[in-house]
């Protein structure tokens, strides 16, 4: 039976390239990273609940990106008159105690969320993985100095830690990030650490030394890499984590401040006016939980796709 016109040409076309990328035997470097990052992607796309995930961190970047160009009013213009609105056609998700449209402060501090989250990730995963990569491969006093460091870190809890540091700093999204930053990198350095343990006895690690690979060549082009897809899974994981703190240092006003249409800080705003008007602070609170699960999925993913048994 044959298959329906137009459907053929399109088959011949796919199959060569896909052939190409999932060869057993690639002919460059360049070849075999492609077909790696093809399987790669056919394994996370066969994960229904990875795609979720996905799909809702990419609304929400598109969200960032175009949302204050599209929604038409002012997340920070205030018409009392408009005060505590419930959801209708001129305020889809209603309005605040001060009449603010509550949509526009939503897609205008997903921007703020989101960066803020970024920027946390961004410093402190080389931080952890620098001072993990270097612990592990080293050892010997180097090793114990840099992981009592770390265990010190990690003997107080983490939220507990930043909401001292930002008290001390004090309140405002520079300080926020820096007081989370603080307290974030220990557990990179701990996995980053364990994975250079393990690597650091490779034959091919053996074999660079031999060849006369400098302690820092090593380092750089073998160990680092070979750590950061663990890391970058846990960061993944951790962005989850990462938002809720942001959302807590708001809330408890230690974090953007007002009129900033941060989203921990709306839900503080709205806890008064819960039992009146639950647009307030519901909404705010469902964009944190939707952002929350969605790393959450992809990080599960992510490390189901790098995981060594599954062939990552």
């Amino acid at each position: 039976m044959q298959s329906p016109a137009g459907s053929t040409p399109m088959k011949s076309a796919q199959a060569p390239w896909r052939a190409w990328l999932l060869t057993d035997t690639p002919a460059s470097p360049r070849q075999a990273a492609l077909g790696r990052a093809y399987r790669r992607w056919r394994r996370f796309s066969s994960n229904p609940l990875s795609m979720l995930g996905l799909a809702i961190l990419l609304v929400l970047v598109v969200v960032a990106a175009v949302g204050p160009l599209v929604v038409a009013q002012d997340p920070l213009h205030q018409v009392l008159a408009e005060r505590l609105t419930p959801p209708n056609a001129a305020h889809w998700f209603g309005t605040d105690q001060l009449g603010r449209d509550i949509l526009s402060r939503l897609v205008h501090g997903s921007r703020l969320t989101l960066a803020i989250a970024l920027l946390v990730v961004v410093l402190v995963v080389p931080v952890g993985l620098l001072m993990g990569t270097v612990a592990g491969y080293c050892g010997g006093i180097v090793d114990t100095v840099l992981m009592r460091v770390t265990d010190v870190a990690l003997a107080f809890p983490k939220i507990v830690l930043a909401l001292a540091f930002a008290a001390a700093l004090g309140p405002g999204v520079l300080n926020a990030v820096i007081a989370l930053s603080i307290t974030a990198w220990p557990p990179y350095a701990r996995l980053a650490r364990a994975e250079s343990l393990r690597l650091a006895q490779a034959e091919y690690i053996h074999a660079a030394r031999l060849q006369g690979a400098s302690h820092l060549r090593i380092l750089l082009r073998y160990i680092v890499p070979l750590c950061s897809s663990s890391v970058i899974v846990r960061a993944t994981l951790d962005m989850a984590g990462v938002i809720l703190a942001v959302a807590g240092l708001g809330f408890l006003g230690l974090g953007a401040q007002p009129p900033s249409p941060e989203w921990g800080y709306m839900v503080a705003s709205g806890r008064n006016v819960l039992l009146d008007a639950w647009w307030v602070a519901t909404i705010p609170g469902l964009a944190i939980l939707a952002v929350s699960l969605a790393f959450n999925l992809l990080g599960d993913g992510l490390r189901d796709v790098f995981d060594p048994r599954n062939g990552g």
